[in-house]
């Protein structure tokens, strides 16, 4: 049967190298700061998948300029992650965290990644498996390229990885965080796992991860 499911989610996906594993469904979704609901921050900016692009969300500290640098940062939601690596650039220290859950729409068993970005440190490495509500990293600048901030993103895409110009700019590759994270604040728990594809995308060479 998991051979069965690998191949159905290596048809449905794309799978770039064939991994999967196995976990718990995420039993709901909430924000990366001042947890579990952004306390203490706001959204600088919101998603816009026109332009000018911004794929994500940037939330700051009410102090503003670097009074919220070295805060902590949280996983939204149970997952594993995928990627954590400094990609230098104009990123810095990324984690990236696959999330399996069921859509309480439809009943079906859907996957995102959700993308931290900018971060002063990292707490987790690839393979982990995380709880809503872990610490996965604290609040940076990007080496002072900003003022501290944190970039965040969640992607039903899961080939995107680092690479966002892959794929088009459109609502069925990224959703908008906070209007998915209001829609899947308390989902139902459920203690069977599920197969989770984990290989689906590309990584920079050199930043295979932690």
């Amino acid at each position: 049967m998991i051979l069965r499911a690998f191949i159905l989610l290596g048809a449905f996906v794309g799978l770039v190298s064939g991994d999967v594993l196995r976990m718990k469904l995420a039993d709901g979704f909430d924000y990366p700061v001042g947890k579990p609901d952004a306390k203490g921050y706001y959204k600088a900016r919101g998603m816009r998948l026109t332009r000018p692009v911004h794929f994500g969300e940037d939330w700051n500290g009410l102090g503003g300029g670097d009074s919220d640098l070295n805060d902590p940062i949280y996983a939204c939601g149970d997952g594993v992650v995928t990627f954590a690596a400094d990609v230098k650039v104009g990123w810095g220290r990324v984690v990236l965290i696959r999330h399996a859950y069921r859509e309480p729409a439809t009943g079906q068993v859907k996957y995102v990644d959700s993308q931290y970005g900018h971060l002063r440190s990292i707490l987790v490495k690839k393979g982990d498996l995380v709880k809503r509500g872990q610490k996965i990293g604290t609040m940076g600048n990007n080496r002072g390229m900003y003022a501290a901030h944190l970039h965040f993103e969640i992607r039903y895409n899961l080939m995107i990885g680092m690479f966002r110009e892959s794929v088009s700019k459109s609502t069925k590759n990224w959703a908008d965080p906070t209007k998915f994270i209001k829609a899947h604040r308390r989902l139902k728990k459920e203690w069977r796992p599920v197969v989770v594809p984990t290989g689906t995308y590309k990584v920079y060479r050199g930043h295979e991860g932690l």
